[in-house]
């Protein structure tokens, strides 16, 4: 039997207007009476979860729990415990910031409750405002942030063959960190060893379940490392080409269909 199910949220368990489908409320809310857990695995920080949070029941709840920054936190949602984290240090953050500047990409630096931002447009600054506490990183310089937690680093361009290059480029750093794609625009920079794969894993050890016992599901190349530790690895019909290979299974359904639903009716419900 599965305990947990790990999920990602856009493009997966989202709709494309941010928002959960009847058809997934409902199929969550029977996997959870049925004692199943159903944990939120996003590369966004924590607090741009709540909204989504409280569509599930979820927000506050005791003994429900929340994998973001791609693993690099673990929270349990009563009163926002944090179980787990691991970020990036201060050194490479700066290192990522300085030589992200001579590439053609947007920036983002994030820490625990704040994303500092850096090429950013007005249309992409006023979208992130509306999920999470975002600033313009301060005179070209990341100095303000030592000795401040930082969780990860990201590269934002539409390109994902410029964005591919720019990971052939920094092969040097390899040791240093694990990398991630995410919304076919985003590169995102983890400490090495932690991701969303990882993080399930850690959870799972918590609760005493079985990496057998867990789903994981995903659409990008952020999911593929859960979507390989999980029991159950399940693709959204839109997920992208390079992710479905490693999926034991594929939905029907797309996000906007109730594709989360389409899992857990097949493998928890039925």
């Amino acid at each position: 039997m599965y305990r947990i199910i790990a999920c990602d949220l856009d493009e997966t368990l989202l709709s494309s207007d941010h928002s959960v489908c009847k058809r997934n409320l409902e199929a969550i809310e029977k996997a959870r009476k049925a004692g199943v857990k159903f944990v939120p695995a996003t590369g966004r920080g924590y607090h741009s979860v709540d909204p989504t949070l409280r569509q599930l029941g979820l927000m506050g709840e005791k003994g429900e729990y929340v994998i973001s920054f791609n693993g690099g936190a673990i929270t349990e949602n009563f009163q926002n415990r944090l179980l787990h984290f691991e970020g990036i240090s201060f050194d490479l953050a700066r290192t990522l910031y300085e030589r992200g500047l001579t590439y053609d990409v947007g920036i983002h630096i994030y820490t625990r409750d704040m994303v500092y931002a850096s090429n950013i447009t007005p249309e992409d600054f006023e979208s992130l405002s509306a999920r999470m506490k975002i600033s313009r990183i301060p005179d070209d310089s990341l100095d303000f942030l030592r000795g401040t937690d930082i969780v990860k680093a990201l590269y934002v361009n539409t390109d994902h063959e410029y964005l591919r290059g720019i990971e052939a480029d920094y092969q040097d750093l390899a040791s240093l960190m694990d990398i991630s794609y995410s919304s076919n625009r985003f590169i995102e920079f983890n400490r090495k060893g932690v991701n969303k794969g990882a993080g399930l894993l850690s959870l799972a050890r918590l609760l005493g379940v079985r990496p057998e016992e867990t789903i994981a599901i995903g659409d990008n190349f952020n999911d593929l490392s859960m979507i390989k530790a999980a029991g159950l690895g399940a693709g959204v019909r839109n997920s992208i080409e390079g992710l479905k290979k490693d999926c034991d299974y594929i939905t029907e359904a797309s996000n906007d269909e109730g594709a989360v639903a389409e899992v857990i009716e097949k493998f928890i419900l039925s």
